[in-house]
């Protein structure tokens, strides 16, 4: 997929690669390369020749969140973006971008600021042992709000809380993340990549239609009360036994051979 400045946007075997690509600056977020993860999002998630997607960053930094030299010398080139904050109606992540294909999140350094936002609405995310996470909202003056709203739904508030009142006080190591619950396993760094492709292989196996109706059902789930939110899942659980691919992955299993899964319907991609 080409003509992304910002991004190095490619596919293969099922994975879609969401890379951020501005080393330079610690891939950190500038107008263009927020207009270009709008675009990614949804270019991936229309794809059929996609089922899972995976995110990273080239060079030393995963995401170092809103590029502070820009806002601070092209006002105008963020206002876009300033409004969207303002009307909570981000456009950075996979959340944000209504992706229902499962996204891995592989980070490759440290993860500040806006960057939370990718591991926050990421479904797994996995860190090579030199990444770090640290919120400096509140040490230029910000309030932090939705990045750690959403981290608090995957670790205890406490971590949180400490992790955005210290600001740039404190960093939070790959392990300890580990230990908190904000990212699901610590590799090496020269096998992060490796280590997500394999993971995106595993994933991207699986049924399209039972993946993407289960991380709708996981998500919602967040939002609602549990009876409702089981209710719902019963729901989802029961369309899908008429699926064409209920009854495949019965006579794959029972005939010991790979599943020749259905690729998305225009209605099940909604």
């Amino acid at each position: 997929m080409s003509g992304y400045r910002r991004l190095i946007v490619d596919k293969a075997d099922g994975v879609g690669w969401l890379t951020l690509n501005r080393p330079e600056a610690g891939n950190a977020f500038d107008a263009l390369m927020l207009d270009e993860l709008e675009t990614a999002w949804g270019d991936l998630d229309n794809d059929p020749e996609v089922r899972v997607i995976v995110n990273t960053g080239v060079g030393r930094a995963f995401c170092t969140g809103m590029d502070v030299v820009q806002v601070a010398r092209d006002k105008d080139a963020m206002r876009k973006h300033s409004r969207r904050t303002r009307d909570a109606e981000l456009k950075i992540s996979s959340w944000h971008c209504d992706v229902w294909k499962p996204v891995i999140a592989a980070v490759n350094g440290v993860c500040a600021g806006g960057g939370l936002h990718l591991i926050a609405d990421a479904d797994i995310v996995i860190a090579a042992e030199s990444a770090s996470f640290v919120d400096p909202h509140v040490s230029v003056g910000q309030a932090v709000a939705y990045e750690a709203i959403t981290l608090l739904r995957k670790s205890p508030m406490e971590s949180i809380t400490r992790m955005t009142l210290s600001g740039r006080g404190e960093r939070i190591s790959a392990q300890r993340a580990y230990q908190l619950g904000i990212v699901s396993d610590v590799v090496a760094d020269e096998a992060l990549r490796d280590t997500a492709a394999t993971l995106a292989a595993a994933v991207a196996a699986n049924s399209p239609t039972a993946m993407r109706a289960t991380k709708k059902a996981l998500w919602r789930s967040l939002e609602v009360g549990l009876t409702k939110a089981r209710n719902d899942a019963s729901e989802v659980i029961w369309a899908l036994r008429n699926h064409q691919d209920h009854a495949e992955g019965v006579r794959a299993w029972r005939e010991k051979r790979t599943p020749a899964w259905q690729p998305l319907s225009s209605v099940e991609a909604q």
